[in-house]
């Protein structure tokens, strides 16, 4: 029966360091040549069963010290060179697990110091979003990706492009598509271009929502995807091709700074489009202000979902012809940000939209549910925000759902315009962030303030372990 070899040579050469032994003292004591114990220490030969053994019983080594991997010190080094600056750097683990195993001291460092540089880079953000709300722009800059600098430009400005705008319209008043837009839409594609649309099983497109053949000419729609989603990735193909002269130049204005960054604002723009095809402007905004903006008529009227319903309740804003003006943001439950957008640029100074206490982090408990609040800012603004959950593409048997949660808002001042503003709640202290509110006593604080020094007293502990002074 053939013998399970381990290479573990940095961690013997760790035991044998820490008894203080040379190499000549443990090869007798294990019963092996000082060489053979050399080339063991460099990984050259195995950890044999017996050789295992012969260090357990001589030096009371546990053998899952030597069998297992360098378990929390990989993990940790993982983790570091998952990070978009780094993720390129290694082809596989083998390098991070021979850095673990023959330098963990060494190791540790690495991760303190990423985890240094990850705290020092939200402290600048942190700052950077205080002096932008005194109405300061601070020269701090970092690495972006393609992603965060089509973010950034996409959020800063109103969720509003005339010239896409008024190409869909005329394009929509065109089809005439009547009570079937996905049909119209799949009829005009193989017509005009001779592109025919099909629906693919998941085992046929296990991993994409979309894929455009060029040689057979058919576009295919995962399964996956609720009817809605399906009638959005035809109406963006669409858009594409029969508004692609729009979207060029309202792409023009960003003057994006890599191909990348320019792709995905293309994609964005595009899914812009196809809410514009798919709710006419004037006809969406005359519907909303007669259902006083409630999302859920709205979505059933145009036979969209409720997250393409208050999408577009973020892009009325045509001049003369404006709605209200809501911002929204969608996050997954483990808080990251997924988007933001507002009509006249997402709010980020004033509301933040980062401050446990908001409703988008109890919409998870209650999936579904509409949820709406009140709250107020520390400087005294007032918002009405709604949220529920939104569910991603259908999932198969044994896969976890994907869901995330949506939260739509305006200023307060447009509450009896609005059906969510119809019951006075009282409003809701919040505050933009943790890291730049200074509410006392906050049961909801997850960091300190910036601003503060933190209060640690041993006589008196606060209702929060980040109290400050």
């Amino acid at each position: 029966m053939a013998e399970n070899k381990i290479f573990a040579g940095p961690r013997v050469r760790r035991i044998r360091n820490g008894l203080q032994l040379t190499q000549t003292a443990m090869a007798e004591a294990l019963g092996i040549s000082p060489s053979y114990l050399n080339l063991i220490e460099r990984n050259q030969r195995p950890l044999t069963v017996q050789l295992l053994l012969k260090l357990s019983s001589v030096y009371k080594v546990d053998l899952d010290e030597l069998q297992g991997e360098s378990g929390g010190g990989l993990a940790q080094l993982r983790e570091v060179f998952a990070d978009p600056l780094l993720a390129g750097e290694l082809p596989g683990d083998q390098e991070l697990i021979e850095i673990a195993e023959a330098a963990p001291n060494a190791s540790g460092g690495i991760v303190k110091l990423y985890r240094a540089y990850r705290e020092q880079a939200s402290r600048l953000k942190d700052l950077a979003d205080l002096l932008a709300g005194q109405g300061h722009m601070a020269a701090l800059s970092g690495t972006r990706l393609p992603i965060d600098e089509m973010r950034e430009a996409f959020e800063s400005r109103p969720n509003h492009f005339a010239r896409i705008e008024e190409a869909m319209e005329a394009f929509h008043a065109a089809l005439s598509p009547g009570d079937d837009l996905t049909g119209a839409l799949k009829a005009w594609l193989k017509k005009e271009h001779g592109l025919v649309v099909r629906t693919l099983p998941v085992h046929a497109m296990p991993n994409l929502r979309r894929r455009f053949d060029r040689h057979s000419m058919r576009l295919f729609i995962s399964e996956r995807l609720s009817p809605f989603d399906q009638t959005r990735e035809i109406a963006m193909e669409v858009a594409s091709i029969a508004c692609h002269q729009a979207i060029d130049a309202e792409l023009e204005h960003f003057r994006f700074s890599t191909a990348e960054a320019r792709r995905i604002g293309r994609f964005e723009l595009a899914r812009y489009a196809a809410h514009a095809l798919m709710m006419p402007y004037q006809a969406f905004l005359a519907a909303a202000q007669r259902a006083k903006y409630d999302i859920d008529i709205l979505r059933s009227r145009f036979q969209v979902s409720f997250e393409q319903a208050a999408n577009r309740l973020t892009m009325l804003q045509r001049p003369g012809a404006a709605g209200i003006p809501f911002f929204l943001m969608e996050i997954d439950n483990a808080g990251h940000r997924l988007r933001r957008a507002g009509a006249l640029g997402f709010p980020g100074a004033r509301f933040g939209g980062a401050c446990p206490k908001l409703n988008i982090h109890a919409a998870f408990a209650v999936p579904g549910q509409v949820l709406v609040d009140r709250v107020e800012m520390p400087e005294g603004s007032e918002y009405l925000v709604v949220s529920r959950t939104l569910d991603g593409p259908r999932a198969g048997f044994q896969e976890r759902v994907r869901r995330t949660a949506l939260l739509i808002g305006c200023d307060a001042g447009f509450s009896e315009e609005v059906v969510y503003g119809a019951s006075r709640m009282p409003p809701i202290p919040v505050g933009a962030a943790c890291r730049l509110c200074e509410r006392q006593g906050c049961l909801a604080r997850a960091e300190p303030p910036v601003t503060r020094p933190l209060g640690l007293d041993e006589m008196a502990t606060g209702l929060s372990v980040f109290d400050f002074q």
